[in-house]
This record gives structure tokens, C-alpha cells and sequence, in this order.
């Protein structure tokens, strides 16, 4: 996906980090808070479906093309609906990471606690990385402009107990998250067992 959308090259892996450090300041642990990791790396798999002439479209949207693009998150819920080793909240984000808090998201237009919480975490630390990264129309803002931001949008867009949650992450520790991802190529490593596996029946394909 981020390959496809040169916009969000290592956001995944960027927001990942961030939802697990929020979910920990939460007081979340152990398999739910790698649920969240989960989610966060895979929030944007629905858009491997939405056509690159609309994820790479330079100008506005139109109408009919923003209704296309506001399917991914049902898009990726549906691929991955099927995936037993998922938990709930990682499909919680993937399905529910463009709600808002007042009501006026997508795609079910859930207001408040109605957002399972994995989803508002998400959206917070996805709001956040959208400030402070560099896009093609405007250069990163600073971590003090995004907290501002962020205040701004709580109790409109955000759940406003989620942002005082993330205003207790010092900054340095999101300035390593921030560094650790440039240095490592964002992707997933997929299980030893599972790779053995992927290997053996490429081979078993290529002998057929």
C-alpha cells in the first residue's frame, strides 16, 4: 500500500509506533495492544482496491471519486474479516479509523464512545503523523503546532480524553519513534514458520 501511495511511505510503520506507545499511556496491554499495532499497520489496505488514478490524483477529488475513496475502510474490513489470528481491534481500526468524535466521519458515522477505542487511539497518532510529516504542498509542522492541533480538534474530530492520553508522551520519545523509522524500511516480517511455508509451496508451484 504505501508502495502504491508515495504520500504515506513509512506512515504505517510511523503510526504503528505512536498507537503503541498511546495504548500503553492508557494503560492497554498484551494482546490488545498488539491488536493496535496490528490495525495500525494494516489501517490502509483498503486502498489497494481504490483505482491509482484517484490514490494518485494530483488535484481535488470529485464527488464521485471521494465516494470511491471513502470505501476503503469497509474495503479493507472486508479483507480481512476472514483473518483468524486478527483481533477485534485491529479490524476496529481498519473499519472505523475515519469515524469522528461529533459524528460527521465515515463509513457508518459513529459519534463518541460509539468509536471503539482502538479507532479513536488511531486517530489520534494518524492525525498527529499527517501534521508533522512532509507532504508535496507544505513542509512538516513542529511538534508544538500538531499538539495545538490536535486541542484544537478534540471533542470535533478526536476524543478529547484520547489527546490529553497522547499530551503525556514526551516529545523525545516521539522524536525517537520518528528517527527509528527512518532508519528502518517499513514493512512487515512475516513469521518463520509461515515463511517456510510460503516457500515451500512456491517451490512445490514451480516443480508443477
Amino acid at each position: 500500500a504505501d508502495a502504491r501511495d508515495h504520500e504515506t511511505t513509512g506512515h504505517s510503520f510511523r503510526v504503528a509506533h505512536y498507537a503503541i506507545a498511546l495504548g500503553r499511556t492508557l494503560g492497554i496491554q498484551g494482546a490488545h495492544l498488539k491488536a493496535i499495532e496490528w490495525g495500525a499497520l494494516l489501517h490502509d489496505v483498503g486502498k489497494m482496491v481504490v483505482p491509482d488514478d484517484i490514490l494518485r490524483k494530483v488535484g481535488p477529488l470529485t464527488e464521485d471519486e471521494w465516494h470511491i475513496m471513502r470505501q476503503h475502510p469497509s474495503w479493507g474490513f472486508d479483507m480481512l474479516a476472514e483473518v483468524g489470528f486478527l483481533e477485534q481491534p485491529a479490524l476496529d481500526i481498519v473499519y472505523s479509523h475515519h469515524e469522528r468524535w461529533d459524528g460527521g466521519g465515515y463509513p457508518r458515522g459513529l459519534s463518541g464512545e460509539d468509536i471503539p477505542l482502538a479507532a479513536r487511539i488511531f486517530a489520534v497518532v494518524d492525525t498527529y503523523d499527517a501534521i508533522t510529516s512532509d507532504r508535496p504542498y507544505r513542509r512538516a509542522h513542529t511538534h508544538q503546532a500538531a499538539m495545538a492541533e490536535l486541542q484544537r480538534v478534540a471533542s470535533q474530530q478526536l476524543d478529547p480524553a484520547v489527546v490529553k492520553a497522547f499530551a503525556r508522551i514526551p516529545e523525545v520519545e516521539l522524536r525517537r519513534v520518528r528517527e527509528l523509522c527512518r532508519r528502518v524500511h517499513p514493512g512487515l516480517i512475516l513469521p518463520a514458520d509461515l515463511l517456510r511455508s510460503l516457500s515451500e509451496e512456491f517451490a512445490e508451484a514451480m516443480a508443477d
